[in-house]
C-alpha cells in the first residue's frame, strides 16, 4: 500500500524585506496563499529493521538523495518518531523547480503528511512545525494552508483569515533568478549599517507595518475559531464558516457573486493596505525587475490595464517570492482566460488555476 499526497504550491501576495539578521538571514514578512496547482507525492512505509530510504522522480533536476527536502523531513521525522522504517518516496514534479512557487518546500510537507498516514503515528503539531522550519523557510506554510503569515525568515507561520476561491493565472517565464544574489542586490541598493552587518533600509518599522495590515483584514473574512459543526477541531484550531452566505439567504447564483464580490473587496482591501502609500507589494522586484526587464513586461501582461488588452484588468498582480514565477489574481474564469492568452502570446507558459483556502486544502489533500 501507499499514500499519494497533492503537493500544492503557493505564491507571495505580498513580501516585504528587513535588515539582515545577527544569524545572516534577511527578516521577512510575507502573506502566503496556497494554489490549486500541484504536484503528487507518493510515499511507502513500512516499519523494517533498518531503516532505508529511496527516492524517484520523473524530473531529472530534482536530486534524489539526502539533498532533497523531502527525503531530510523524512530521516528527521523517524529520528524524532523513535521509528525505524523502510520508506519509498516519488515525486511526480508538474510545477516549474525552483521557481518561486515553493515546490520543494511542498514536497517536503507532503512526504511528512504520506509518512504520518502510512505509519499511523504523528509528531504533535508544534513539534512538525519545528521540524519543518529546520529543513526550509517555506516548509512550515504547507503544513497549515490556505492564507499564512510568515514571519522571521518566513518560517515563523500565523494562520490568517482566508480568502474566498479567486481565479489565478501563474506565469513561468524561462529565467532562472537566484534567491541569494537578489538579496545581494537588495542589500547593495540599500546599503549596509556600520554595526553588526545589519542592513540599513529607508522605513525600518515597514515589517510591523505590514504585519498590522494583513492582520487588520482577519476579523473581516468570515472566518471563526473553535469547532466544527461535528465538534472536531479545524485544522490548527481555525475553522471556515461555509454557511455564512446562506445564513444571508443567498443561493445559487447570487451567492456566487456574493462570493466573488467578497473575494475582490477583500483582496483590494489587501492591496490597499500595504506599507504606508506604496500598497502592497513584494520587494523583490525592486531589484529583480531590473535585472530581468522581460518579468517587468510579464507583470504587466498579467494586470491587462493596457490599451486594447482584452479582458478585465487584474485585482492584482506579482512577483512571487523571488521569482521567476508572477501570479495574476481576477475577477472571472473569463479574465483569467484572457489574461493566459497575452502572457502566453509573448511564448512565456501561464497556467490558470485558483487559490485553495484552508479548509479545501486538506479536504482534498489525499489523492487517493
Amino acid at each position: 500500500m501507499s499514500t499519494l499526497v497533492r503537493s500544492y504550491s503557493k505564491i507571495n501576495l505580498g513580501l516585504a524585506i528587513g535588515p539582515t539578521r545577527p544569524d545572516g538571514f534577511h527578516g521577512l514578512t510575507t502573506l502566503y496563499q496556497t494554489l490549486e496547482l500541484h504536484d503528487l507525492v507518493t510515499v511507502s512505509a513500512a516499519r523494517a529493521a533498518e531503516t532505508k530510504i529511496s527516492l524517484t522522480t520523473n524530473d531529472e533536476r530534482v536530486p534524489t538523495d539526502g539533498r532533497n527536502t523531502a527525503w531530510k523531513i523524512v530521516e528527521r521525522a523517524l529520528d524524532r518518531l523513535d521509528v525505524v522504517a523502510g520508506i519509498d518516496i516519488h515525486i511526480e514534479k508538474r510545477l516549474p523547480v525552483q521557481g518561486g512557487m515553493g515546490a520543494g518546500s511542498a514536497n517536503a510537507a507532503a512526504a511528512l503528511i504520506g509518512l504520518e498516514r502510512e505509519l499511523e503515528v504523528a509528531l504533535p503539531g508544534i513539534e512538525r512545525l519545528k521540524l519543518a522550519a529546520e529543513v526550509g523557510s517555506d516548509v512550515p506554510l504547507f503544513l497549515i494552508g490556505g492564507a499564512v503569515m510568515g514571519l522571521g525568515r518566513g518560517e515563523q507561520v500565523v494562520p490568517m483569515a482566508d480568502f474566498p476561491r479567486t481565479w489565478c493565472v501563474v506565469a513561468v517565464p524561462e529565467v532562472g533568478v537566484s534567491t541569494p544574489a537578489a538579496f545581494r542586490d537588495w542589500d547593495e541598493r540599500h546599503g549596509r549599517g556600520d554595526k553588526a552587518g545589519l542592513t540599513s533600509v529607508d522605513k525600518p518599522d515597514r515589517l510591523s507595518e505590514l504585519s498590522l495590515a494583513y492582520a487588520s483584514l482577519s476579523a473581516q473574512s468570515g472566518i471563526s475559531l473553535g469547532k466544527t459543526d461535528d465538534g472536531k477541531p479545524g485544522t490548527s484550531g481555525i475553522v471556515r464558516d461555509a454557511n455564512s452566505e446562506k445564513k444571508q439567504g443567498l443561493s445559487g447564483e447570487s451567492q456566487s457573486n456574493a462570493m466573488n464580490d467578497l473575494a475582490e473587496n477583500t483582496l483590494l482591501a489587501l492591496v490597499r493596505a500595504g506599507i504606508g502609500s506604496d500598497g502592497l507589494h513584494n520587494d523583490f522586484e525592486d531589484v529583480v525587475f531590473p535585472q530581468y526587464p522581460s518579468l517587468r513586461i510579464t507583470k504587466r501582461q498579467l494586470m491587462g490595464n493596457e490599451t486594447g488588452a482584452s479582458g478585465s484588468p487584474a485585482i492584482y498582480a506579482a512577483l512571487s517570492g523571488s521569482g521567476s514565477a508572477l501570479f495574476g489574481l481576477y475577477r472571472s474564469e473569463a479574465d483569467a482566460k484572457a489574461a493566459q492568452q497575452r502572457v502566453q502570446n509573448s511564448g512565456v507558459k501561464a497556467f490558470i488555476t485558483e487559490t485553495l483556502p484552508r479548509d479545501e486544502y486538506w479536504a482534498r489533500m489525499f489523492a487517493g
